[in-house]
């Protein structure tokens, strides 16, 4: 009789790789822009074979590396793809789904059906005409990988993350603006860490011309991944490119992930306007009382109305700070 507390190993699940997958995709931002961020993984009889990410400028994509690494060994093996194998051939590479078929791969499982027209469900159709098992998972980590592609395509702007950092009353700086840092450094290199990930950061006028902001990535390594830098200001200014309006960030080219930093004009801005699609908080276990709020006047008359938008995603513990992020939650396109 087992001991009670044996623990059972199962074998991994198609969601289990998929997951794993949606990790190695993370390499890949923001790199791979213009192109998608996709993970690859070639598994064989519960062994990893080859995995791949989507290289700097788009190419190789991320099916094209797991294959090369796999080699011979791809021939019956199954692979996870977070996005539907392209099927439309470019001058820069073969579609995926040739390249697929063509190492004899026996099964495929997609995160994500593509939404691009030129690939939208015939790159499953293609390797399923070839004989090969292929079907969509619908897999919540994998869309989740991709939120800024998706995003660009069923909504036709960026994907918007809104950083925020408050002591737990709601504060980002006293009331006369005097002292620099609300949070400590782990949770500053958090956000470094979040930077890296994004194409282009913005924060409004106000605090463009009063802080003098970087707006860069100061972590060993990463510096080549500072994004661009945008300020939401109705005039021209130095050392940033510049939107009017929250509304314009449909024409911000080649963005798939925007993370807005401040302050608080721009924060109520992006709010309003209902297009912020991730809240970070990073909140300080500190009091201030008399304060800068973190968000201006959204022009809530009904508290009633507010709820239901937020879904808890994300909680984690940084130093002697909070880290939480919440997802808008939203009907699908039209």
């Amino acid at each position: 009789m087992a001991d009670e507390g044996r623990r059972l190993h199962h074998p991994p699940s198609d969601a289990d790789w998929l997951d794993a997958a949606a990790r190695l995709a993370l390499r890949a931002r923001p790199m791979s822009r213009p192109n998608p961020a996709v993970g690859a993984i070639i598994v064989k009889d519960g062994r990893v074979l080859g995995r791949g990410w989507t290289q700097p400028g788009g190419r190789p994509h991320a099916e094209a590396m797991a294959l090369a690494q796999a080699s011979e060994g791809a021939r019956g093996a199954a692979a996870y793809v977070t996005l539907e194998p392209c099927a439309h051939d470019s001058p820069r590479g073969p579609c995926c789904a040739d390249a697929l078929v063509e190492a004899g791969v026996a099964r495929v499982v997609a995160g994500v059906r593509d939404p691009d027209p030129r690939t939208a469900g015939r790159g499953l159709a293609r390797l399923a005409d070839a004989g090969i098992a292929a079907e969509c998972a619908d897999h919540p980590a994998s869309r989740h990988s991709l939120a800024g592609y998706l995003t660009r395509r069923e909504r036709g702007r960026p994907h918007v993350t809104l950083k925020l950092a408050t002591s737990l009353d709601g504060a980002t700086a006293p009331a006369d603006g005097a002292g620099r840092w609300i949070t400590g450094e782990p949770a500053r290199a958090h956000v470094h860490a979040r930077r890296a990930l994004a194409d282009a950061i913005l924060v409004g006028g106000g605090t463009w011309r009063s802080d003098s902001p970087r707006l860069d990535v100061r972590l060993p390594g990463l510096a080549s991944r500072s994004p661009e830098r945008w300020v939401l200001s109705r005039g021209p200014v130095d050392g940033a490119q510049v939107i009017a309006a929250p509304g314009r960030i449909a024409e911000m080219a080649g963005v798939q992930y925007l993370y807005v930093e401040g302050g608080a004009e721009a924060a109520a801005a992006f709010l309003a306007a209902d297009l912020v699609d991730r809240l970070e908080l990073y909140t300080a276990p500190i009091l201030i009382g008399a304060r800068q709020s973190a968000i201006a006047d959204l022009g809530i008359g009904d508290v009633a109305t507010a709820h239901g938008r937020w879904r808890l995603a994300e909680r984690r513990q940084l130093g002697s700070d909070i880290f939480t992020a919440y997802e808008r939650v939203r009907c699908s396109p039209a």
